[in-house]
């Protein structure tokens, strides 16, 4: 399907919305009609990592205004959206995924934060529970911290632990990482960092691409004026050993990758540290799948040495010691397991 020529240029005429489908026929019948309605103005772009289910054909029946990029394989979620993004050409892209619901004037404001501030490159919605729009949602919440260690965790969110939506976090802010669940990034900054991180696969790709853009001189930012639902687990359930895999590989690479010099072995070591007792817990709780995946999430990264190397190297000149926005100084695990501390007001942070 080509462009769609008639669509109004509306105030996000320069955005495109860009979702990475596969095999997400249900979420595309669920969710993409009210993508199209508060568009907005912008393009919608499904990019189809070679679904095998009805997707394109759902696509070309009921959604002719939207556009369809076909790709010739499933490359997964990093590698597919550099795929996809390398054929778009608007200055602004939407990373939105399939499972996400959309609210009335959810753009805007994204777009009016980049418009009005240069220096930011990549921004976030509030994220909600699509299931319970009254709770944050695991997968970004209200905009995304890392600790000393680079453990992940976000403004209404600790661990698994959700806090209720109470208007708390509804200021815009600068933060260490925005979702990739719905991300608008500058294409400009996007072309010049190379897109996500293929090796990732995916998750916590969207981590590594926002600690890159600070490297590089960028800001992210969390925007509470616009809301989003998102699903969550659409592709794989957090207790899926494929997904402790990469969560646990890919936080190994994360650091390695990014760390200022002065930030890095310490920390690193203290990872392992905690690596290996997460494993265990796994193991004594007879999570047998989630304990191998640990090991084998190991295995892959030592094994791959060399690779995230040459990519630390490349990123050397960048490389900054940590006066990026929304890191934690202090142990999430020990705040958390340690200190009882389940609510993002509670870490002392602004």
């Amino acid at each position: 399907m080509g462009p769609n020529t008639a669509a109004p240029a509306g105030a996000c005429a320069d955005v495109a919305i860009v979702i990475l489908n596969w095999n997400g026929a249900k979420f595309l019948h669920r969710f993409l009609p009210g993508v199209v309605a508060h568009a907005d103005g912008a393009r919608v772009i499904v990019a189809d990592n070679a679904s095998t289910d009805n997707s394109v054909e759902l696509l070309a029946r009921d959604f002719p205004t939207v556009e369809l990029l076909l790709l010739d394989r499933n490359w997964g979620f990093c590698e597919g959206y550099n795929q996809a993004l390398a054929q778009v050409d608007s200055p602004f892209f939407v990373l939105l995924n399939s499972d996400v619901e959309v609210t009335l004037g959810w753009l805007r404001p994204l777009r009016g934060l980049l418009e009005a501030n240069p220096r930011i490159a990549a921004v976030q919605p509030k994220i909600l529970s699509q299931i319970d729009p009254t709770s944050f949602e695991y997968a970004g919440a209200g905009g995304g911290y890392l600790d000393r260690l680079a453990y992940p965790f976000c403004r209404g969110r600790l661990f698994d632990t959700l806090e209720k939506d109470l208007g708390q976090y509804d200021d815009p802010r600068p933060v260490a990482w925005a979702t990739g669940a719905c991300l608008m990034v500058r294409r400009t900054a996007w072309q010049a960092l190379g897109g996500l991180e293929p090796a990732f696969f995916a998750h916590m790709e969207e981590i590594d691409f926002c600690w890159r853009l600070q490297n590089a001189g960028h800001e992210v930012w969390y925007h509470g004026g616009s809301a989003v639902q998102h699903v969550g687990g659409g592709t794989l359930h957090k207790t899926n050993p494929r997904k402790t895999y990469l969560n646990f590989r890919n936080g190994l690479a994360l650091l390695y990758k990014n760390a200022a010099p002065g930030e890095l072995y310490g920390p690193m070591f203290q990872r392992l540290v905690l690596d290996g007792v997460a494993g265990l817990r796994f193991l004594l709780s007879g999570q047998l799948g989630n304990f191998w995946a640990v090991l084998r999430a190991h295995f892959s990264f030592y094994g791959s040495f060399g690779y995230w190397q040459k990519k630390r190297r490349a990123a050397r000149p960048h490389l900054r010691v940590r006066d990026r926005a929304g890191v934690y100084d202090g142990s999430l695990v020990w705040a958390y397991f340690g200190k009882g501390k389940r609510k993002f007001s509670e870490l002392g942070l602004k």
